[in-house]
């Protein structure tokens, strides 16, 4: 277990100047160009392409990105900061706005060459590129070493074969970060991770899933077919994919655990406001014990995982291992926020059932963040194994 004392010194639960000024920011665009849209998107499952490029020019998608390379050069608590904003008033932009920063960019900040660095993140941490991340295939999703789509060695290319499914900006993304096979099947080191522009030949999108939530954020296939890419396109040396994926998935997890907690705020702050609007028996029905008990419930469960994102953030911030404690964030925080917005429908009553009313919303979207990088049982393995090491 983490100790107080291996914490990073700095740590501290009170937002900084930068976390504030981000927050503010974030909630002024979303009230202005997200809020009045967000159902709009949803109902028509529009990806909004545009919004993204406004994301970038206010810093937005490359959070993490030194500003050498056109970044915002932050660190993983405003990152925490700026999805959970988001998520507020929609998971869905919430979710590809983490996407993109955390997997493809993510990916290529962490292990690309200064070259590949150079090249690819000024485009995709000012938005004018929207990046994907393609690991989870058709019949590997958890089972990621036994992945299917292979990357042949042919003089100074590799041929890939094979299709990713759920991939978010499977479609529209301007480059992908692709694992491929290199090696033999269940081998974690037969694995390498290579950056594919679109346009490449035989790289085509597939399949773009009809969701229950997250709506707005697009999730297709990415179908590859003797789509041949040069070796300059691999990141690190042959076989360092897989292990270069789950580093990232690491950090992945935070701002996934992020999401939850914005959408968990989002839905929490909507039963409040309802519960002290709404009137039965001639006065709010937040006076009713059973009403408020759940907000107090709801909020403190808010609180603990707002906490185990901000000690997985300073970790990360300070270079420690934090593959537990990103784990324990992402399994507690997605899990309160179905719990959260779960309630939220019920305080909310008949009107929760509705499209009119936002706690619908919550309840579609939460749900995906017990799946998405890593299922809440995949978490449990990950805790179990360090708790037990």
């Amino acid at each position: 277990m983490t100790t107080t004392a291996e914490l990073p010194a700095s740590l501290t639960f009170a937002d900084s100047e930068n976390q504030q000024m981000i927050a503010q920011m974030v909630r002024d665009f979303g009230a202005r160009e997200i809020a009045p849209h967000v159902m709009k998107w949803d109902e028509s499952q529009e990806f909004p392409t545009a919004l993204f490029h406004q994301l970038g020019e206010l810093g937005l998608m490359g959070v993490l990105v030194p500003e050498q390379y056109g970044g915002s050069g932050f660190g993983y608590r405003e990152y925490v900061t700026a999805i959970s904003e988001l998520a507020k008033v929609c998971g869905s932009i919430g979710l590809s706005m983490a996407a993109h920063n955390s997997l493809c960019t993510g990916h290529i900040l962490q292990f690309g060459s200064e070259s590949q660095k150079a090249k690819y993140l000024p485009k995709l941490a000012t938005g004018q590129w929207i990046g994907a991340w393609g690991l989870t295939e058709p019949n590997t999703g958890s089972d990621a070493g036994n992945m299917r789509t292979t990357a042949v060695k042919k003089g100074d290319h590799y041929v890939i074969n094979g299709a990713k499914n759920f991939i978010t900006h499977g479609k529209s993304g301007h480059v992908a970060v692709v694992i491929a096979r290199t090696g033999k099947v269940g081998d974690s080191h037969g694995m390498s991770a290579f950056i594919v522009e679109r346009g490449t030949p035989g790289f085509a999108a597939g399949k773009k899933e009809n969701k229950l939530g997250m709506r707005a954020s697009e999730t297709a296939e990415m179908i590859f077919t003797d789509c041949r890419v040069h070796e300059s396109q691999l990141i690190g040396q042959e076989g360092e994919g897989f292990v270069q994926s789950l580093k990232v998935l690491d950090g992945g997890r935070i701002s996934i655990a992020a999401l939850s907690l914005g959408i968990a705020m989002g839905a929490y702050e909507a039963a409040l406001k309802y519960a002290k609007e709404r009137h039965q028996f001639n006065q709010p029905i937040a006076n009713f014990q059973g009403i408020s008990f759940k907000l107090a419930d709801m909020a403190t469960k808010i609180e603990a995982a707002k906490l185990l994102c901000i000690q997985a953030a300073d970790l990360k911030n300070a270079h420690k291992p934090v593959t537990r404690e990103s784990a324990m964030a992402k399994l507690y925080a997605s899990e309160v926020a179905v719990e959260v917005a779960n309630e939220g429908v019920q305080i909310f009553g008949g009107y929760g059932y509705t499209k009119d009313f936002p706690a619908e919303k919550y309840y579609r979207d939460a749900k995906l963040c017990t799946i998405g990088e890593g299922t809440s049982e995949i978490q449990k393995l990950v805790i179990s194994r360090a708790i037990l090491k």
